[in-house]
């Protein structure tokens, strides 16, 4: 196992399909890999694609993007995984086709290498036992920290399988409505997350909160929150937690503090949303976010 600190990325990749016809590569997991792969960060993106020029699309965009391919299956039986995005209010929703490749990654692949650093995983790509059980034979061949994006899609998460993930988890993130949902009662969003943190032992928990930015918060109650600049463009928000998710990564990843990560976050998702769709082909886009860094 090599020391030097990786990246696993595990779950969905797919086509978005919007009501103009057009159609857009997505699926969070994936959203999050090609982020982090202009970012020079090289992610080893764990899914499962079909057999099928969807699948084949796919692959040559990984390749022209430098992705790699070393953990990314092919299903001879299951289609590539597909989504119909519908635009009610300005917001997205999504009606997500079941019994795709990436519901049945196959856990035996992952068995064979130990891995560390980080893992980060969303909840939608567990729906399906068989991806459930590859993640946690991953899970288990990972010594390193497990962020989990939390992405509550009904039908497609219940409680039993999804909050012993939560419960496996270091860095949670999610969004207000989520935390409402998942953790009832609390009259206060601060007093919500500690109770949440609490309730999972997280070292870190973000919860964003759409035009109002994101607040996270770590296991020494110190809070953080952060706005979006009030000039920001919107023109999609489809991918604007993915970008978000990437960044936080990064952030872990090169041990900024909680402020500068949130900070990067915000600036980096804020700048997607003037984007359409969930990911960008222009190199340069991310090479002015970068500059910065250095």
């Amino acid at each position: 196992m090599s020391n030097k600190p990786l990246i696993h990325i595990f779950g969905e990749v797919l086509f978005d399909h919007f009501p103009d016809g057009s159609r857009i590569l997505g699926g969070a997991p994936f959203n999050v890999a090609w982020h982090l792969q202009a970012f020079g960060l090289a992610p080893r993106f764990i899914s499962r694609i079909g057999d099928d020029p969807s699948g084949h699309e796919i692959v040559a965009l990984m390749d022209c993007w430098g992705m790699s391919r070393e953990a990314l299956q092919t299903d001879c039986e299951h289609p590539t995984g597909s989504v119909r995005v519908l635009i009610r209010g300005g917001e997205p929703h999504y009606e997500i086709v079941d019994g795709c490749a990436y519901d049945f990654i196959d856990g035996k692949v992952l068995e064979e290498k130990n891995t560390g650093g980080i893992l980060y995983h969303g909840s939608l790509a567990v729906r399906n036992p068989v991806a459930r059980e590859a993640l946690q034979i991953a899970k288990a061949r990972h010594q390193g920290k497990i962020f989990v994006d939390v992405n509550l899609r009904p039908p497609w998460w219940q409680p039993e399988t999804l909050l012993p993930l939560l419960h496996d988890a270091d860095w949670v993130k999610l969004n207000e409505a989520e935390l409402a949902e998942l953790c009832p009662g609390d009259a206060d969003l601060e007093t919500a997350m500690q109770s949440f943190c609490a309730q999972f032992n997280l070292e870190t928990l973000v919860v964003t909160r759409g035009e109002k930015g994101a607040v996270a918060c770590d296991n020494r109650k110190h809070f953080v929150a952060i706005e979006p600049p009030a000039s920001t463009t919107v023109v999609d928000t489809v991918g604007a937690g993915d970008a978000f998710a990437a960044l936080l990564l990064l952030g872990l990843n090169k041990k900024w503090s909680l402020e500068v990560t949130l900070e990067q976050a915000q600036a980096f998702a804020s700048a997607m949303v003037g984007r359409r769709g969930a990911t960008v082909v222009d190199k340069e886009f991310y090479r002015e976010f970068s500059d910065l860094w250095r």
